[in-house]
């Protein structure tokens, strides 16, 4: 085995993606290494690659949506071995003492660790990563779909089974995008009347092919009116970073629904008070998962024939990989391929 990696690094605020080799790293206690197979290129990488992230020490390797297989393993380490498929998301451990730990919510922990923001991503050959992260892979799920599963994948099926919906539910999903393409076909998968709201009349029949039921086009409708002619929404999962988007739906929600906040806009929302009270109407954010979260979504999306739909580069084309994300040019997840 080589003693060197491969790895694209950012080595200050706003620099460019630096192809540079790395000695390979070793685990430590509590630690395995994985050797990458694929890991997607998601919008929160723009964090390390703008330096948008209080405290990031650089230089930087990014990558949260991570698969391949552990090839080493650290000392306390009885649960994984040497060989296992495993995917790394977003959500990179925590400390196991911290209140929220205490009561099991992990994924608020006062001190957790992020994936590519924490310590060196997948944006290389191999990395480091501590056992709580991890999740298994199933077999026959390619290492290029299991990547964006991890983040985009985990973020919108764990928002949609905990959000209180029942199957036969209206769940509208705003925006057929990175996030929002997974977010149909779940909640159809799901057993909800599934909608698909976006702009234009060219998204209609990939909405209908991901699972939905109904599509609204707000170029041409009224979204709330149309929503409310179902009945109205138990869920709407705003998926597309528009804080006028996002605010302009919230009264397609029916009798106790939720406006379910996965995307993460610059901009505040504008939600008028009245139409919550009136509607005991909430608006709820939502975040990520831990790696058994992650390794659900993964298991469900195996069974149910759940499908991201993916770009694929070599790690040497890095920075045209992460341009097509960052434009929103691409359709919908781009995904580094490490090679055989």
């Amino acid at each position: 085995m080589a003693n060197t990696m491969k790895v694209a690094q950012i080595s200050k605020p706003g620099g460019d993606f630096e192809l540079v080799e790395r000695e390979i790293p070793q685990p430590g206690a509590g630690q395995v290494r994985v050797k990458v197979e694929a890991c997607g290129v998601c919008h929160s990488d723009v964090l390390v690659k703008d330096g948008a992230w209080p405290g990031l020490q650089y230089p930087r390797v990014p990558g949260h949506e991570v698969a391949g297989r552990i090839d080493a393993v650290g000392d306390r380490v009885t649960t994984w071995k040497v060989g296992d498929r495993v995917g790394v998301g977003w959500h990179g451990g925590h400390d196991f003492s911290c209140d929220q730990c205490r009561r099991g919510d992990f994924t608020m922990c006062a001190n957790r660790k992020i994936t590519g923001i924490d310590f060196d991503g997948g944006y290389g050959e191999y990395m480091v990563a501590p056992v709580e992260s991890l999740a298994a892979i199933p077999d026959g799920l390619p290492a290029e779909e299991a990547g964006p599963f991890m983040c985009a994948g985990v973020t919108v099926f764990n928002a949609l089974r905990n959000a209180g919906a029942r199957a036969g539910d209206v769940v509208a999903v705003q925006g057929i995008g990175g996030l929002g393409h997974l977010g149909v076909q779940y909640a159809r998968r799901m057993g909800f009347e599934t909608v698909a709201l976006g702009r234009g009349k060219d998204k209609e029949a990939l909405a209908k092919k991901l699972g939905a039921h109904h599509y609204i086009d707000s170029d041409v409708s009224d979204t709330v009116a149309e929503l409310q002619k179902l009945g109205g929404a138990r869920i709407i999962l705003a998926t597309a970073p528009s804080a006028k988007a996002i605010s302009s739906v919230v009264e397609g929600l029916g009798v106790n629904g939720n406006l379910l906040v996965p995307a993460a806009p610059s901009d505040p929302l504008n939600i008028g008070v009245f139409p919550l009270i009136m509607g005991r109407r909430q608006v709820s954010g939502w975040y990520s998962g831990t790696g058994r979260d992650s390794q659900d979504t993964l298991k469900f999306s195996a069974l149910s024939d759940v499908h991201p739909m993916i770009e694929k580069y070599p790690l040497s084309e890095v920075a045209a990989a992460y341009e097509q994300m960052h434009s929103g040019k691409a359709r919908f997840r781009a995904v580094l391929t490490m090679g055989s």
